[in-house]
This record gives C-alpha cells, sequence and structure tokens, in this order.
C-alpha cells in the first residue's frame, strides 16, 4: 500500500522527495487515468497554495478534462486557446504569475490568480497537459516548474512501462 510523506528540506528537496513518491506510486500502473487521478491527488495535498490539480487529455480534436483535484473545471479546451490549449500547441510549459494579464485566459474558477501548465508529449504524440492553479498571484517559479515538468515526465514514462 502507498503511504505518503510530508516533504520537507530545500525547494528542489521537496520536489525530488515528491518525484519519487510519484513514481511509488505509478510503479507498475500503466493506465493514464489511474496515474492521472492519483497524481492530481498527490500533488494537490503535497503542495501549498493550490486550488486546482489535474490533468487534460488530447481527444485528436481538443483537450478534454480528466482526473483533478478541486471545483467542477472547463470540461473542452481547443488547442491554442487559453494557458491549457497554448502550452499544449506550443509544446512549452507556460508558467503564468497573473491569469488575468494572460490573453485568452479561460476562467474555469474565478478564485486562480497563477497557473502553472506543462505539456504531455509522447515523443510527437500529444497526449494532454498538466495544470495547476493557484489562488496567489505568482505562486510558480522556476523551481516548481522544474519540480513538476519531472513529475510530468514520469506520468509519460509510466504509460510506456509495466
Amino acid at each position: 500500500m502507498f503511504q505518503s510523506s510530508s516533504l520537507s528540506g530545500t525547494k528542489a528537496e521537496q520536489y525530488a522527495q515528491l518525484l519519487e513518491q510519484a513514481r511509488g506510486l505509478m510503479h507498475g500502473e500503466r493506465d493514464r487515468v489511474a496515474n492521472a487521478a492519483n497524481l492530481s491527488s498527490l500533488v494537490f495535498h503535497a503542495l501549498p497554495d493550490l486550488n486546482w490539480v489535474g490533468f487534460y487529455f488530447y481527444d485528436g480534436t481538443e483537450l478534454v478534462v480528466g482526473p483533478f483535484q478541486g471545483h467542477p473545471a472547463c470540461v473542452r479546451i481547443a488547442l491554442g486557446r487559453g494557458v491549457c490549449g497554448t502550452a499544449a500547441q506550443t509544446r512549452e510549459t507556460q508558467r503564468v504569475a497573473d491569469v488575468d494579464a494572460f490573453p485568452g485566459h479561460i476562467p474555469c474558477d474565478s478564485a486562480s490568480r497563477s497557473e502553472l501548465v506543462v505539456p504531455l508529449y509522447a515523443g510527437e504524440r500529444l497526449v494532454g497537459v498538466f495544470d495547476l492553479d493557484s489562488p496567489v498571484l505568482d505562486r510558480f517559479d522556476a523551481e516548481d516548474q522544474a519540480g513538476l515538468e519531472a513529475i510530468a515526465h514520469a506520468f509519460i514514462q509510466a504509460l510506456d512501462a509495466a
């Protein structure tokens, strides 16, 4: 049975611990919904100042909401639209200090002030995005981005392993 533990040390050390927990949680499991559900919960409960953590999966046309923690979310997002659609289309992580200043931001939760979205690609194939929202302006920094990109990479690796 998996058991999470409290994170300690520097931010980089905490992300290393969280990555280890994420890998343990997904070990031997290839199902993307199961892994996305558990990762959403793990990250939501481990990191401070988050109001939404989850996944949107690409269905061949658009992004469709997958497992998440937080208030109900937008169901479908077009590629290139909002922070999630931009991350998926550009293949680049979007770290947004103030969502109100992001052109075309989709306000699914009015409490969200900042956002970080990591695109999920398996080779050239778009899988979806890993999305985190915070009610705090400028919540995410470069260390958060690196740590969350590593967790997203582990998610993609788990789909091909087992």
